[in-house]
């Protein structure tokens, strides 16, 4: 049981330290054996609620990362229409738009 309370209390203070040092690949893989050993069972509730956080933690981490990279890959293409001219990005815009309502 010892070991088990030693294995909580080393997730719930690992989890402040994940969303400023783990990389997406390094949570994404620490997710997957979170939530295989929750799958496989045989842990103590006390283990399962700590596995559970910390999987929730990494969750976080994983959908920052993503969404950082959403955005860079948003203005990207924002900064690549820009530099194809404005005539055609005002001409799709409006045509898209009457598409629309029609």
């Amino acid at each position: 049981m010892a070991k088990t309370d030693e294995q909580a209390q080393q997730a719930e203070q690992s989890a402040p330290r994940a969303e400023t040092t783990l990389g997406y690949e390094q949570a994404r893989d620490e997710l997957v054996e979170v939530v295989r050993r929750l799958e496989a069972g045989g842990t103590s509730l006390e283990e399962s609620l700590a596995l559970w956080e910390r999987g929730e933690e990494l969750a976080k981490v994983c959908r920052r990362w993503l969404e950082g990279a959403r955005a860079r890959l948003d203005a990207a293409l924002a900064d690549e229409r820009d530099a194809d001219g404005d005539d055609d990005g005002g001409a799709e815009g409006a045509g898209g738009a009457g598409a629309a309502e029609g």
